[in-house]
């Protein structure tokens, strides 16, 4: 199983209604949410943690998860609301306005951490999740200490106007980074990160760090994944982009998928290097997955059948 243990809220999606007038459509999603959701749809074991509430939203967030075949067994399921995220979109690119205050998802702590079980062989961590309270500090205290127990992914999914304390959360996620197998980066999350400079230089900066693989995401320039061994790039392909929701929760869960379903979900395969030819089919596989996740409404991630 691969774990994604992060934030799950409700998008409140703009919309026009049948009169023409400007509306907003409620719709599951969180990026960790969305991508435990791609991976269920990859068809590979997938389970979810976080703090889910019992109101009308937490149910329909669950049953999405279910429906997706990811197991939520390991979730708290506290009597607290629902984070809503109101999204706007400005030239195709999503825009949040969060409502957060003592949700579900915000108030788990490191105390309401379980024990993870042996089918665990990966952990997903990133997005909003790391930049509030106590919620943050329960995801770090996990992603740290599981590291070196099975493979960890970070993406730290940055959205600067959501972070109170910056010095704090740049900590965070040098802990974070200098622990996991696999990072995966924006080029704006790379830029807020490291500064100015040439995205693929700063990305395999990012690798004296600890990690064994990084991966750059580009939007229509494609993505690159760089190791100590190899770099490999591949261009994404053209579409007719709706928005731009989901897309990075998608190229994650095909890139976890596509290592999974090599046999290099692995921390010793990890270590030695991958092959060219593994880090090819796992790039195509994300990059696949996130240009037909644009080409639709919201964090829709195509099922594994849609890609073959």
């Amino acid at each position: 199983m691969i774990l994604c243990a992060g934030e799950a809220l409700i998008d409140i999606l703009p919309r026009t209604s049948t009169e023409g007038e400007p509306a907003f459509v409620p719709h599951p999603g969180g990026a960790v949410f969305n991508t435990a959701i791609a991976l269920g749809r990859l068809g590979v074991p997938t389970g979810f943690l976080a703090g889910l509430s019992t109101d009308l939203f937490g149910t329909s967030l669950a049953e999405a998860l279910a429906a997706s075949g990811v197991e939520t067994g390991l979730c708290p399921r506290p009597a607290r609301p629902t984070t809503l995220a109101f999204v706007t979109l400005v030239e195709g690119q999503a825009r949040y306005a969060f409502h957060d205050e003592a949700t579900a998802g915000r108030m788990l702590t490191p105390a309401d951490l379980p024990a993870l079980p042996a089918s665990v062989r990966a952990l997903f961590c990133g997005g909003i999740s790391l930049m509030a309270e106590p919620c943050g500090s329960a995801y770090e205290t996990l992603f740290l200490r599981e590291a070196g127990r099975r493979v960890t992914m970070l993406d730290p999914n940055i959205r600067p106007g959501f972070i109170a304390d910056d010095p704090a959360y740049r900590a965070r996620i040098a802990r974070m980074m200098a622990a996991a197998d696999i990072v995966k980066v924006s080029d704006e999350d790379l830029h807020w990160l490291e500064g100015p400079g040439e995205p693929c230089e700063l990305a395999r900066a990012l690798l004296g760090l600890g990690p064994r693989l990084v991966l750059l995401t580009r939007g229509a320039a494609g993505a690159h994944a760089l190791s100590h061994t190899a770099e490999r790039f591949m261009p994404a392909p053209a579409v007719q982009v709706v928005d731009t929701v989901g897309a990075g929760d998608s190229f994650n869960a095909g890139i976890l998928a596509g290592l999974a379903k090599a046999g290099a979900l692995d921390r010793a395969a990890l270590a030695e290097g991958l092959p060219d030819s593994v880090l090819e089919a796992a790039l195509s596989l994300a990059i696949r997955a996130a240009a037909l996740t644009v080409s639709r409404a919201g964090a829709t991630p195509p099922w594994m059948e849609e890609l073959t």
